[in-house]
């Protein structure tokens, strides 16, 4: 059996190979320098300021080098738990100290001052006594910082999934009350209706963050408004007017729960039913999906259901997509309308937008 590739987030340690990364890594390094250079008392102006360039130099080396060494064998750590792939990023960072420090010594102090044994030892003991003392806490503070992470992901996962499989009892209840009553009347609509029924709960426990087409999503809802319509028969009129590209990727279930507040909220608390209208379009790289149903002169019931359920799709909306997220609501003249914009991705961008985050 072929062995995965591991993971980037399965290492504790940050990926060192980045730009943003490099950047940190020399800012922290030059902080350092500074303080070395300027922690000594009775020092000279214009020898701290020959100190730094010194202390600079040697620092930015040792982390570039040890950045570029952790960097090279990432893929090899990742393969350890977390204390083994510390131990050896610990032994590496310490090995490129104790190399760049006797090249410095060899191409700068030897040629310059005549260097006794004895300060060579001392100047490469106080090398390695500093890199060992900073280097433990920084790894320290990457693992927790790794472990914070994870748990954050976990906590949004797991909230983002069970949000994703609320199905309300009401409808599946009047689903099966209504295939109970097909059954004998009409075997074949009753099988049918037990089919849809079956995708909807199906869709219900996939993977809240394995986004689907938008043909599958709109699949879906036509196959909601079936087993509705064997319910509320002509009381429940649907109008689509959606022209979107078939490539475009959403999360399952993101339309669905907004045709069943139009029907639970809208039609069924009119004798007469109503109509619900979706459009949907591109426009601007984002995705624009309006739902607008028709209300009883009374005002729709079950308010807080509404809301709680809009809440559902907006809290979703924003976990997945950010600010780039968004639900608002109208409501004029006996129609309520729902409108949602997200951006608007194809099955590429999606799987690219997943590695970044690995």
């Amino acid at each position: 059996m072929q062995k995965s590739e591991p993971r980037k987030d399965e290492l504790f340690l940050p990926d060192l190979c980045g730009i943003r990364a490099v950047f940190f890594v020399v800012l922290i390094a030059e902080l350092f320098a500074f303080f070395l250079a300027l922690a000594p008392m009775n020092i000279p102006a214009q020898q701290r300021w020959y100190n730094l360039g010194l202390i600079s130099l040697f620092v930015q080396w040792c982390a570039l080098a040890s950045s570029s060494m952790l960097c090279l064998f990432r893929s090899y750590l990742a393969r350890f738990s977390d204390i083994k792939a510390g131990i050896l990023s610990y032994i590496i960072i310490l090995a490129v100290i104790a190399i760049i420090t006797e090249l410095t010594y060899y191409f700068i102090y030897a040629r310059t001052m005549a260097a006794s044994p004895s300060w060579h030892l001392h100047f490469f003991l106080r090398n390695i006594a500093i890199g060992a003392i900073l280097t433990g806490p920084v790894l320290r503070y990457f693992y927790i910082q790794n472990q914070w992470r994870k748990k954050v992901r976990a906590e949004s996962e797991a909230r983002i999934q069970a949000l994703h499989s609320r199905i309300r009892p009401h409808f599946l209840f009047n689903s099966m009350n209504t295939i109970a009553a097909l059954t004998r009347s009409d075997p074949e609509k009753a099988e049918t209706a037990v089919e849809n029924l079956a995708d909807l709960f199906r869709a219900s426990l996939s993977d809240a963050h394995q986004q689907i087409r938008i043909s599958d999503e709109l699949d879906l809802c036509h196959r909601y408004i079936e087993i509705e319509q064997l319910r509320l028969g002509n009381r429940l009129q649907v109008e689509w007017d959606v022209d979107i590209p078939d490539d475009a990727m959403l999360p399952p279930l993101l339309l669905q729960p907004l045709l069943e507040n139009a029907i639970y909220h809208g039609i069924e608390s009119q004798t007469e039913g109503g109509s619900i209208k979706i459009k949907g379009e591109l426009e601007k790289g984002k995705i624009i999906f309006s739902l607008e149903n028709s209300i009883s002169d009374h005002g729709a019931p079950h308010q807080s259901g509404n809301q709680l359920a809009q809440d559902n799709i907006r809290q979703r909306l924003a976990a997945l997509y950010g600010a780039q997220g968004q639900l608002h609501v109208e409501e004029e003249d006996g129609h309520y309308r729902v409108i949602i914009r997200f951006p608007y991705k194809t099955a590429e961008q999606v799987k690219i937008d997943e590695d970044s985050d690995r």
